[in-house]
């Protein structure tokens, strides 16, 4: 099967770098953390990129197997499990502000890049083909990369990238060590004193899923020390040279956060959906505290009290989908995630009733600009099950012929290069997983998942949500073979004609970054240092709608 190519959509606007959707084999181990529970929770809880009723969907349709086999949702995970899916994947734009090598040292083996603002360093969540290991590949032909050290996905500015094990062992000791002077930039809300402020807060990671880190008293230590460069009264923010002496994750932005001065277009650290108006200055309670909270109702499904079905529902269906609500599960056993209880499941220490307060605000706000995706997208399951009809996922080789590393195999049965004497399964569209291949230790033969009834056309899908909206009948019985324009003017959605996702708009290229930026690196190798970010310049102003 032809793999999507990285570069540039020939419609995509040119300030977008952005990739055609494509189908991706998932292969995971089971890890420690999810020994001895229901899959459904598991999924439900680590991944949180669907709605709840997706999930239990997915699972109830037979589309994950575990060691080759079909899962259900309440199927415990072991150890030694192999859990394989394929999913069809849209991976979310990124600028297409080139990635910069501003060094190249052949003999010491390594290069010194400018990387973009929103460009993530590895394949990680939603991202693969837009990762700057990716990018490297492709358009510079760097087919080995070690990154010591990283910079944040919304983070602008200089890497020094080994091309070779030796120079990685020995840049990795001086980070380690401490003996790399780093400097950042960032644009800061307020006016920033003018005199030298030291940071030493510690910093701990209190949600993994979310990479939400606070200032707490059992985090690790960590200093900064800040500059004012100039103030900016137009739009009431500062330019400050940070200095950081530790390398904590989102050290800079916490630190800047608890002085009162976060990062002025962080959409985490600088919003007072999140922090309330305070913002986090001065950081948050900290005395632990059982107060869990369920997930708020997206404003579009909440209706009173009165039930409506959901577009597309098949109210015959044996998976019914709930329309009050997505912490109202029709089990009898609500899981962790319907009711908040998952909250606090990666944080070292117990949370307070303040963390879990911040937490739940931001997954609100995440589930709110992504409703469609998160909530809504089991809005087509009337008529079966999601799945690429035209490509199968072939079963793993011999043990001993197999290899760590790389997806699964995936096959197109349109072309002639199918397998003769192989039995695959037939792959499902089902919740993402973390990429980790290893040896199963269990060997069983692969089931073939029956055959479901065909996708709804996209307009026979965009027909059922006018009827049930005006009707609020079933309307499970329409049929309609066309796919055609994916506009639909009502609502100005577009879906994916492949799984029916709900695409959203371009966002701005604007909004794609956050005002930090690595400008300077001291180290044994040199000292290397970016120009400096157009957003730095005195008296710059930009989109704040």
């Amino acid at each position: 099967m032809a793999q999507p190519s990285s570069s540039t959509m020939p419609n995509s606007p040119p300030s977008l770098r952005k990739v055609a959707p494509y189908w991706y084999p998932y292969t995971t181990m089971a890890k420690e953390r999810w020994l001895g529970r229901e899959i459904l929770e598991v999924v439900s809880t680590e991944f949180r990129d669907r709605s709840m009723e997706y999930y239990r969907y997915a699972l109830e349709s037979g589309v994950t197997t575990i060691n080759g086999k079909v899962a259900k949702p309440d199927t415990i995970v072991r150890n030694g499990d192999r859990i394989e899916n394929v999913v069809h994947r849209h991976e979310p734009p990124v600028t297409s502000k080139p990635v910069k090598i501003i060094h190249r040292d052949k003999e010491r083996e390594f290069i010194v890049i400018d990387k973009p603002g929103s460009i993530p360093v590895h394949a990680a969540g939603r991202y693969h083909k837009n990762s700057l290991i990716e990018v490297l590949r492709e358009e510079y032909g760097i087919k080995k990369a070690y990154f010591v050290n990283r910079l944040d996905r919304l983070t602008s500015g200089l890497m020094i990238v080994p091309l070779s094990s030796t120079c990685a062992n020995r840049l990795a000791v001086e980070f380690a060590a401490g003996d790399v002077k780093k400097e950042y930039l960032a644009r800061v809300l307020g006016e920033f004193p003018e005199e030298e402020v030291t940071c030493e807060e510690p910093l701990l990671t209190i949600d993994r899923q979310q990479g939400l880190n606070i200032v707490h008293p059992e985090g690790k230590p960590a200093k900064t020390v800040f500059k004012r460069l100039h103030y900016d009264a137009n739009t009431d923010t500062s330019v400050v040279h940070c200095r950081p002496f530790t390398g904590r994750s989102h050290q800079l932005r916490v630190h800047l956060q608890f002085l009162g001065h976060p990062i002025a277009n962080d959409p985490v650290y600088s919003s007072p959906r999140i922090w309330t108006e305070k913002l986090g200055k001065g950081g948050i309670d900290v005395t632990p505290s059982d107060e869990r909270e369920a997930p708020t109702v997206p404003s579009e499904l909440q209706n009173n009290g009165n039930k409506k079905q959901i577009p597309g529902q098949d109210t015959t269906s044996s998976l019914p989908l709930n329309t009050e609500a997505e912490g109202s599960s029709s089990s009898s056993k609500p899981l962790p995630r319907e009711t908040g209880q998952d909250i606090g499941f990666g944080s070292p220490v117990p949370l307070s009733a303040e963390a879990v307060r911040v937490i739940t605000n931001l997954r609100n706000m995440k589930d709110e600009e992504e409703d469609w995706s998160r909530w809504r997208d089991v809005v087509f399951k009337a008529k079966g099950k999601l799945h690429p009809h035209h490509i199968v996922l072939t079963p793993p080789p011999p043990q001993n012929r197999r290899k760590r590393g790389g997806p699964a195999a995936l096959v197109d049965i349109s072309t002639p290069e199918t397998p003769q004497d192989s039995e695959p399964q037939t792959p499902e569209l089902i919740p993402p997983t973390p990429v980790d291949v290893q040896s199963p230790s269990i060997e069983q033969e692969a089931e073939p998942v029956p055959e479901g009834p065909p996708q709804l056309s996209v307009e026979e899908a965009l027909e059922k949500i006018k009827i049930a909206e005006e009707t609020a009948e079933d309307v499970s019985g329409l049929t309609t073979d066309t796919r055609a324009d994916l506009s639909q003017p009502k609502t100005e959605m577009h879906y994916c004609p492949e799984c029916y996702l709900p695409i959203h708009p371009d966002p701005k290229p604007e909004k794609l970054y956050i005002f930090l930026h690595a400008l300077r690196y001291t180290t044994s190798f040199g000292c290397f240092e970016t120009e400096m970010p157009e957003w730095a310049a005195e008296g710059w102003e930009w989109d704040r709608s």
